[in-house]
């Protein structure tokens, strides 16, 4: 692919062609390759897969100015992009214009298909942006999407006459906390060869159903009268933000409601409107992710995590943990 990094004053910093191993992808062979990068402008790491009509890739960087990004190839996939940390902005020739960036930032997700070459993303200066692509080849989402419900019907139908797709286009969806289980099961993935293969390609797919389903639901959500305007959903974010910011102390709902600028009507529906979850539902799936987190690393005792997550005791964390995942937290590494 042509590739192209410049900064504010137009300067070009990187001028490539890296043609994408369409090759690595068709292999029937798990491919895994781990790659650092390091210039004046920044530094970058990624971790790919390639298998069978998909593409995994895990990407981490480090910008020390403002970069526009411009990528002239045509990719013939459809592409589910989650952004953990960071923030930027993206224009896709077919699903936004140069006029109509759309705008990602920290725990936002999309789906995206485009038949053209045109990409330009301008990325601004920052420290620890870290997103997540798992794409799937044209064919192979064509031959999963037969009989599976409408959001992917309409989608195989777009895709099928060469249209370009966004799941969402006015907005990005947040990311859920069992979304973000999911990426860690892809990146911890425990097994090798072909049973890692098999493994990974259901972690795809599941994401994909995911991603349906919470569509499906913000579109039933949207013929209801409740409506947010853009700096309400702004003030929703920043609810959401403090309650992970506080998640060892969280602030009572009146309390919330008077640190984000709401009322608490607003921000009860508002928030239930964006996340598709009550506020402390919300909370409690987050608290129980990073809990599985920790846990995983072996590094802290049972009772230093739930310290460190605001529960009163063990047990009330030993009980809602499994709660949530169905097994005690003391058994999650066995």
């Amino acid at each position: 692919m042509a590739f192209q990094i410049t900064n504010d004053a137009s300067e070009i910093l990187l001028k490539e062609d890296f043609p994408f191993p369409i090759e690595k992808v068709q292999s029937g062979s798990l491919i895994e390759e781990v790659q650092d990068l390091n210039f004046d402008f920044g530094n970058a790491s990624f971790r790919e897969f390639y298998f069978d009509g998909y593409h995994i890739a895990f990407g981490a960087a480090n910008t020390f100015q403002n970069l526009h990004v411009e990528v002239d190839e045509y990719q013939p996939f459809v592409s589910l992009l989650f952004l953990i940390h960071g923030h930027f902005e993206t224009s896709v020739d077919g699903v936004y214009s140069l006029k109509g960036k759309r705008r990602f930032i920290s725990l936002e997700h999309n789906l995206m298909y485009t038949p053209h070459k045109g990409e330009y993303i301008d990325v601004m200066k920052q420290s620890g942006l870290e997103m997540v692509t798992l794409s799937i080849s044209k064919e192979r989402f064509l031959e999963m999407t037969i009989n599976n419900g409408r959001v992917l019907e309409n989608m195989a139908n777009m895709v099928a006459g060469n249209r370009a797709i966004l799941l969402n286009r006015k907005s990005n969806h947040p990311i859920t906390a069992r979304m973000m289980m999911i990426l860690d099961e892809i990146r911890l993935c425990p097994f090798n060869g072909g049973v890692k293969k098999l493994y990974l390609q259901s972690k795809v797919l599941e994401m994909l159903a995911l991603q349906c389903e919470q569509h499906e639901r913000f579109e039933e959500l949207k013929t209801e009268v409740f409506t947010l305007s853009a700096t309400d959903k702004e003030k929703i974010y920043h609810a959401r933000d403090l309650l992970i910011t506080h998640m060892h102390e969280p602030p009572s709902l009146q309390q919330l409601s008077r640190m984000a600028g709401l009322n608490e009507f607003k921000l009860k529906n508002g928030f239930k409107h964006v996340f598709s979850n009550t506020v402390f539902g919300y909370l409690n799936d987050h608290r129980m992710e990073h809990a599985r987190k920790l846990i995983l690393t072996q590094q802290e005792s049972m009772t230093e995590i739930a310290d460190k997550l605001g529960f009163s005791s063990i047990q009330h964390f030993s009980n809602a943990f499994r709660k949530k995942f169905g097994v005690s937290p003391s058994k999650m590494n066995n």
